[in-house]
Parts: structure tokens; C-alpha cells; sequence
């Protein structure tokens, strides 16, 4: 009578234990200038049409600043709009923060993200192709944005990776079925 019930338990915790992963590596390039802000960056996933299928991370100031010349207090989301292609596909739509997405800015260096298709905001992701996108822009800096192609789900371990140029180092995005 135990190993049928066994059996079920372990019929029922397998979808969780097999879902699929994805592991997201950013780099924020040190950067030797006189007036340094951290970059408010966006990752998202977008369907071939363009549109987003999940926002995956959005890193800005979360606090209100003082502006440098006023000296008046403004919110952190001032400038989330300079994360323009983000902005326009998703971000003007969204009550920030986002809960599980929205974060502080990031200093210099490689910061790790991890995802399972079992939780949001992959849960529900429906399978085709899709294109990771890294944007990135900072204030008395640039702007820039890296994409990588994928499909999904994933039917066997893929390692992609792409580089940025300026405000993005390297970006490497593994997916484990």
C-alpha cells in the first residue's frame, strides 16, 4: 500500500522538480569618468512581434533624489523613460515597483539572475521564440541594448551570450530544460 502512495507523491512533485531554468549573467563595466552614476538597466523577454512576453528585472533608483541643480526632492522613476525601448513597450504601463521585478541600481560588476518556468514570471510562458533584451542607460553616460535570440522551452542546455560596448559588458544567458 506505501509504493503506490509513494509513487503518486513522486508523480505529483515532479512537474517542480524538472522545470525548466534560465541563469542570467550581467556585466556592468567599471568606468574611469569624472562623474559616475550607476545605469538604470531593464531586462525583458519579447515575442517576435516586438511585444513583451515578461519583464524579467528593472533596476533604478528606488528612493526619492535630490536634483543636483534645484535641490528639490524627485522620485527615482523620473528617468526610467530614458530606458527608452522598455519604456515604450511595457514601462509607461506598469505600477512601480514591480513586485519581484523592480530593483535598486546595480554598482560595477557581473550580477547573477535566476528564473524556473514554474514561477513569474516565466510561469505561463508559452512556447515559440522569443529574444532577450539587456538596455541599459545612465545619467551623464549612454544608452545601450543587447539582444539575444532563443527558444522556448528550452529541449537541451543552451549557453548564448552576447557583448555590450559601452554601458554593458558581457551578457550570457544559459537555459537548462
Amino acid at each position: 500500500m506505501r509504493v503506490p502512495a509513494l509513487i503518486a507523491c513522486l508523480a505529483l512533485a515532479a512537474p517542480s522538480a524538472f522545470a525548466a531554468t534560465v541563469q542570467l549573467g550581467i556585466e556592468i563595466p567599471r568606468m574611469d569618468v569624472s562623474e559616475y552614476h550607476r545605469p538604470y538597466v531593464a531586462v525583458w523577454i519579447e515575442r517576435e512581434d516586438r511585444s513583451v512576453a515578461a519583464n524579467l528585472a528593472v533596476w533604478y533608483q528606488n528612493k526619492d533624489g535630490k536634483d543636483a541643480q534645484s535641490g528639490k526632492s524627485e522620485p527615482g522613476t523620473k528617468w526610467l523613460a530614458d530606458l527608452r525601448q522598455w519604456w515604450r513597450r511595457s514601462g509607461r504601463e506598469q505600477t512601480l515597483p514591480i513586485d519581484g521585478v523592480s530593483g535598486a541600481t546595480r554598482p560595477a560588476g557581473q550580477h547573477q539572475l535566476t528564473f524556473s518556468d514554474d514561477k513569474a514570471p516565466l510561469a505561463g510562458l508559452a512556447a515559440g521564440k522569443y529574444r532577450l533584451v539587456v538596455e541599459a542607460a545612465r545619467e551623464v553616460g549612454g544608452h545601450e541594448l543587447v539582444g539575444i535570440a532563443f527558444e522556448w522551452p528550452p529541449q537541451a542546455p543552451q549557453h548564448l551570450s552576447a557583448q555590450g560596448e559601452h554601458e554593458l559588458g558581457a551578457i550570457r544567458f544559459d537555459l537548462n530544460p
